[in-house]
């Protein structure tokens, strides 16, 4: 992995399966050259799911590299675990930011663009703008 700073990517679901996937189709399709790191934060310590703050600010310290960390959630409980983990600021990061962008689309864009070596401000607005993505 490059030493680089890149700014660290963490999915959060309230399913493992659906976290890890999400992430590996992100981390995919941003091949091709340094990737961000990326981690997935789904379900409960146990597998069940739902959604688990410990397992939330694991996955954001392993993948903080000091250039912030985006997190991108799917929904109910995975905002509000998110949101509580910000506000409260110790637990996470510095620099770590709940993004509200689609969960998916959302991902593979902030991955994308953390990938080409961008800042927090830049894959944020990538992630949102993935909203705007028409299908029809």
């Amino acid at each position: 992995m490059s030493t680089e700073k890149h700014v660290g990517v963490v999915l959060v679901s309230h399913s493992r399966a659906v976290a890890e996937s999400v992430a590996e189709l992100a981390v995919g399709l941003a091949g091709g050259g340094t990737t961000a790191p990326v981690a997935a934060a789904g379900g409960t310590p146990d597998g069940g799911l739902g959604t688990s703050s410990e397992l939330i600010a694991g996955a954001a310290a392993r993948v903080d590299r000091g250039a912030g960390v985006a997190l991108l959630v799917d929904l109910g409980s995975a905002v509000l675990t998110v949101k509580s983990l910000v506000a409260e600021g110790d637990e996470l990061p510095e620099g770590a930011r709940l993004l509200d962008a689609p969960f998916l689309e959302g991902a593979v864009a902030a991955v994308v663009t953390a990938s080409a070596g961008a800042d927090l401000d830049a894959v944020e607005a990538a992630a949102v703008e993935a909203y705007s993505y028409r299908k029809v």
